[in-house]
């Protein structure tokens, strides 16, 4: 599996087997982290136990079951890209694990995040956890949870802007932003191609809006293998 291919497979999954990750999968996950918080200057740790963020049925409404393992996502607070940075490395993590045959799910705010587990240092904030594990075949709740999302996605003329016929690669990676998750599936990230130049930006009003921008970016990217600049509004790199 690559990972475009990786983008149409991955689910937000909710039930999991409370069994440990195969070392081997582990190690090529623990590799990746060790690179991007180099490149990025986050902190993303994995978690090996993190269920008992999840052990409230206050913080989680009951919305997740068998929860072990966990990607934890911080970085310095002072960082202004930090968002961005947890969505971009964070959904890079998250094909690399779609890949594996691992399920995961992009939380912010259904967890408890006081838990002693982050181990954060005084001048690192978390931004958002991902439950990763093994999974059993989706159930009737997820899979009627996906087809209300997938029918609620904006369309590509909704999310672009554009003044002339977009190239077909762009074309290709508009359908890849179309699947990128989104806090609540609000997607909104906008894309605007003018002149031959595309840029990408969202509103800055929601918490999560940052974290959006930085997840389309990853699969923009992913598609075409072209990479935005930090920030918003963002250009396409040459």
């Amino acid at each position: 599996m690559t990972k475009l291919e990786a983008i149409d497979e991955r689910r937000s999954r909710r039930l999991y087997l409370n069994k440990p990750i195969e070392a081997s999968h582990l190690s090529k996950l623990n590799d990746l982290i060790t690179i991007y918080n180099a490149e990025s200057g986050l902190s993303i740790r994995f978690v090996e136990d993190g269920s008992s963020a999840f052990s409230s049925f206050r913080k989680s409404y009951g919305l997740f079951s068998g929860v072990r393992s966990l990607l934890v996502l911080a970085g310095p607070k002072d960082d202004p890209y930090l968002k961005e940075k947890v969505g971009y490395y964070g959904e890079m993590l998250v094909l690399e694990a779609t890949m594996l045959g691992l399920g995961t799910c992009w939380v912010g705010g259904t967890f408890d995040s006081k838990s002693a587990i982050y181990q954060l240092t005084e001048n690192e904030a978390l931004v958002c956890v991902i439950p990763i594990g093994y999974v059993e075949a989706l159930s009737f709740k997820e899979r009627m949870v996906h087809q209300m999302v997938a029918g609620k996605s904006k369309s590509i003329d909704q999310l672009l802007k554009s003044d002339s016929k977009l190239p077909e690669q762009y074309i290709e990676a508009m359908k890849a932003v179309q699947k990128a998750p989104s806090a609540a599936n609000r997607q909104p990230v906008l894309f605007k191609w003018n002149q031959g130049i595309m840029t990408t930006f969202t509103q800055d009003d929601e918490k999560f809006n940052l974290v959006d921008l930085g997840i389309v970016k990853a699969h923009f990217e992913v598609a075409t293998g072209v990479r935005f600049e930090l920030g918003n509004p963002a250009r396409m790199l040459p």
